[in-house]
């Protein structure tokens, strides 16, 4: 059976030593298990969007992962001010993630969102963010916790679960819901851990946390790649 293939937008990076040279990349745990779901990921460039039409780019693919990375500009939700942790603002990446993120939803295509993912898609749909969450003592970094999982969801349809252990890294979280959209997953301090968006003619889940992280050994974990790559194979 051919392997649908799966869009992941690259990642900036100011330096890689194998290449000698900044470079786009993606995480190989992410990848991984994009492959083990029987997807075909495939790394595409961070164009400027005014410039390449993200459409046309997308309709070649079956599926879209927007992976995790650094954190979007306050700009873009909104904010008139940028709290001292925000970290790799890069206005391209944003400009083709939230591009990414629209098109693909236009487009029906089956798409699972991580981390930034999440939190681009919120802000794509008129969401905004909660720049800090507020120390050590409260961000969700190098951390793995319980989240509980609504009924009746397609989180909960792909996991079997309605209570999972995710793997945690960041210090930002939704504040206000993107239109349309729906929460399907908390952490137990509140924390928007999973949304939906009910109206999307394809497949589409997006999770706060890194399942790529356990997904080597976390079924659960897994299940999420499994469900978009087989979302993929049910458009052909």
């Amino acid at each position: 059976m051919t392997r649908p293939l799966i869009a992941v937008p690259a990642r900036f990076a100011a330096s890689t030593s194998a290449l000698r040279h900044a470079a786009e990349v993606n995480a190989r745990a992410l990848v991984e298990a994009v492959w083990r779901a029987g997807g075909e990921p495939v790394g595409i460039h961070p164009a400027d969007p005014t410039a390449a039409d993200v459409a046309e780019r997308l309709a070649r693919f079956d599926g879209v992962l927007l992976p995790g990375g650094g954190d979007l500009a306050p700009h873009r939700y909104g904010a008139t001010d940028t709290h001292g942790s925000v970290y790799d603002v890069d206005d391209l990446q944003d400009e083709f993630d939230l591009e990414v993120s629209r098109q693909t939803m236009h487009l029906g295509l089956p798409l699972l969102a991580i981390c930034r993912g999440l939190q681009v898609v919120n802000v794509a749909l008129g969401g905004s963010l909660e720049q800090d969450m507020g120390g050590t003592d409260r961000e969700h970094r190098h951390i793995v916790h319980p989240v509980a999982i609504q009924r009746g969801t397609l989180l909960e349809q792909a996991t079997g679960a309605e209570k999972t252990e995710a793997s945690c890294y960041h210090h930002q979280r939704v504040d206000r819901l993107g239109a349309g959209l729906t929460v399907t997953a908390r952490a137990a301090d509140g924390t928007v851990e999973g949304l939906e968006l009910p109206a999307h003619p394809g497949w589409f889940t997006a999770v706060q946390w890194h399942p790529e992280d356990t997904a080597d050994r976390d079924p659960a974990q897994q299940a999420l790649f499994d469900a978009l790559v087989d979302a993929a194979h049910r458009r052909h």
